[in-house]
């Protein structure tokens, strides 16, 4: 009989983390979305703006180092005064300014500029999406959002070469834009500023701890290898296959993207049973699986491996959002878990902007545009 009393409080509780957890994952999504979005509707890109394919590619590199610097900048404005309801504000207002530039651009470099400030806003709303769930001890909200934006980055790459066909390359270029219609919501589930601590009511302005703690550092490298994998073989992916079968854009996205949203689901079942399995072995399927990955898709001969290391890509790298995000704030008071969860997203932003990158420099298939 005592129990009567605290189940319906625990399925009201898991209701409310399930409702967080796919709200903070629809805030995150387009930021993913924006990565991957433009990947398949360069060529139309570099022919109407008349540049270089080469050349076009900075609108996807440009994306990738905006998201990246607006990491920090947005965490350090908006966040200590006013917590993640602060940084989901900014955010929007960057994502609106950048998106309206990308489609009123003449020529590449404000595009490419508008791209950038895309990036920092869509970047600030996927840091708050994730500092947000951290507060839930167990991963599993993490988790969730993980899932969310491992999805949208595999969706965008269908979702943008379809718009791409519908309305031009420019429509692919502004998927971020979709985060704006829950920006309302997460504010609300944000909450209030942060509490203030030490003497002056501050907290200490260098993250001079947060470096120094080895379970943050080990979450962040591995954060870091990760999503230069994932992100490389974004870009990287579906040329080769392209390029092994005659493709389409559409097609290629459609399947690769189809491949990747599979990987990304099932990382649920690791984030689960990560409790039972214990850090050290997570943190050794986590390393194996990119690695291996990384090898299928380069070295295989066939299209269907490639398809599957590119899923396996995707499951390792949501998995690792989910289950690391905790990770990185262990030891941590609870006042600096915002901040290394920022930083640690960071981490994981530099992996987003240097895996195309590291794609288009070192893998002759992937400078090979789809015409």
């Amino acid at each position: 009989m005592a129990t009567t009393r605290t189940d319906p409080e625990s399925g009201t509780r898991r209701r409310a983390r399930t409702r967080s957890g796919l709200l903070l994952a629809a805030l995150a999504a387009p930021a993913a979305m924006g990565v991957s979005g433009p990947s398949l509707a360069l060529p139309e890109a570099a022919r109407e703006l008349a540049v270089s394919p080469a050349s076009a590619a900075w609108l996807m590199t440009a994306f990738g180092l905006g998201m990246a610097a607006g990491t920090p900048l947005l965490s350090a404005v908006a966040g200590p005064r006013r917590g993640p309801a602060g940084v989901i504000g900014a955010g929007a207002v960057l994502v609106a300014l950048g998106a309206a530039l990308v489609l009123l651009a003449p020529g590449l470099p404000l595009a490419v500029a508008g791209r950038v400030l895309e990036a920092a806003g869509a970047a600030g709303l996927n840091v708050a999406a994730f500092q947000i769930a951290g507060r839930d001890r167990s991963g599993r909200t993490a988790g969730a959002v993980a899932i969310g934006s491992a999805a949208g980055g595999t969706m965008g790459l269908f979702a943008g070469a379809a718009l791409a066909g519908v309305v031009g390359w420019r429509g692919a270029l502004v998927l971020p834009l979709l985060s704006l219609l829950v920006v309302l919501p997460a504010r609300r589930v944000a909450g209030g500023p942060p509490p203030r601590t030490g003497a002056d009511g501050r907290l200490p302005a260098l993250p001079l701890d947060v470096l120094r703690a080895p379970a943050f550092r080990i979450a962040a490298a591995l954060m870091l290898a990760v999503a230069t994998v994932n992100f490389g073989l974004l870009y990287a992916a579906p040329r080769r296959v392209a390029a092994l079968t005659g493709w389409s854009s559409v097609e290629t996205g459609a399947v690769a993207s189809l491949a990747a949203l599979t990987g990304a689901l099932l990382s649920w079942p690791l984030v689960r049973a990560a409790p039972a399995l214990g850090p050290h072995r997570v943190r050794a399927l986590l390393a194996l699986g990119s690695l291996g990955a990384a090898v299928l898709a380069v070295a295989a001969p066939w299209p269907a491996v490639v398809l599957f290391a590119s899923g396996t890509s995707a499951l390792v790298t949501a998995g690792a959002q989910g289950l690391l995000t905790s990770a990185a704030t262990e030891g941590l008071p609870t006042a600096r878990h915002g901040l290394a969860v920022g930083l640690f997203n960071l981490a994981f932003l530099i992996g987003v902007a240097v895996g195309p990158a590291l794609a288009a420099r070192f893998t002759d298939q992937t400078v090979q545009f789809i015409y």
